[in-house]
C-alpha cells in the first residue's frame, strides 16, 4: 500500500512541475507565468517530499521534510508577492488583454518624494 501511494505522490509531483514547466512556455505575460509556476511548484515539491517522508519512514527524516514543506508553502507566496510588485514597480508590463490592473491607483506605489533616496 505505502509503494502504491509513494507512486501516486511522485506522479502528482511531477505532473505539477511538468504544469509549471509548460505555464512558462504558455503563459502570455511575466504575472501570469509567475503564478503558475509557483502554485504548480510549490505543490508539486510538496507531493514529492511526502513521498520521500512516507518512503523513509523515519521520525528524523519525516520531521526534516514536513518542516521543509511547510516553509516552502510559507515563503513561496510571500516571494512571488514581492517579486510581481517589483517587476510591477519597475515597469514591467500586464498583457494587452489584461483586464484587472489592482495595483493602478495603488498609493503604496508611488515614488519617494525625495530623489536622493532613490539611489
Amino acid at each position: 500500500m505505502n509503494d502504491l501511494l509513494i507512486k501516486i505522490l511522485c506522479t502528482l509531483g511531477a505532473f505539477f512541475i511538468l504544469i509549471a514547466a509548460l505555464g512558462i512556455y504558455r503563459m502570455p505575460d511575466f504575472y501570469t507565468r509567475l503564478s503558475v509556476t509557483v502554485k504548480a511548484g510549490t505543490i508539486g515539491v510538496g507531493c514529492i517530499l511526502a513521498a520521500t517522508a512516507i518512503y523513509f519512514f523515519d521520525f528524523s527524516v519525516t520531521t526534516k521534510v514536513f518542516a521543509i514543506v511547510f516553509f516552502i508553502f510559507i515563503t513561496s507566496p510571500v516571494a512571488a508577492y514581492m517579486i510581481s510588485r517589483t517587476a510591477y514597480v519597475s515597469g514591467v508590463k500586464l498583457w494587452d488583454k489584461s483586464v484587472i490592473n489592482e495595483l493602478k491607483d495603488s498609493k503604496q506605489l508611488e515614488q519617494p518624494e525625495n530623489p536622493e533616496l532613490m539611489d
